[in-house]
């Protein structure tokens, strides 16, 4: 069974507290149940990762590299100015998906640019969970073509 790896950037475990209003009341654990779930459905294992360490996130993009799993990736913050970050998914070897639970478009003019979007084959964002559930989705098409 083909692991994928969903990996979380700075204050997503903060998800169910931090600004509902935006993240909505369901918690990073909620999420890893909806993700599982999904995989499962798709004949895929998740490995749900999180982390405020750009370092300890781009060390994640090596290992997935090195073991060519795609990544669904919800760079949070990171988004918008790692670009170590996004040096370390060009080397990646497997599909890559970019998450966002919200819209960065419809929100602060700071967020309107992704720095790793480029490197990815596509982003989902704008629909809560539902963007890792379709990421996922996406993933499995793009593994199986």
């Amino acid at each position: 069974m083909l692991t994928v790896l969903v990996l979380n950037g700075p204050n997503l475990a903060r998800l169910g507290s931090r600004e509902p209003d935006v993240y909505g009341t369901a918690t990073l654990d909620d999420l890893a149940a909806a993700c599982a779930a999904t995989a499962a459905e798709l004949g895929l294992a998740v490995d749900l990762r999180q982390t405020d360490d750009e370092a300890e996130l781009v060390g994640w993009v090596h290992e997935a590299a090195d073991q060519r799993l795609p990544i669904v990736l919800n760079p949070a913050a990171f988004t918008h100015y790692s670009y170590a970050l996004r040096d370390a998914l060009a080397m990646r070897t497997a599909p890559l998906v970019e998450v966002h639970l919200s819209n960065p478009a419809a929100r602060e003019a700071f967020r309107h640019t992704s720095v790793v979007a480029a490197v990815a084959d596509g982003t989902v964002a704008g629909f809560g969970f539902m963007s890792y559930q379709l990421a996922l989705r996406a993933i499995a098409a793009l593994v199986a073509s």
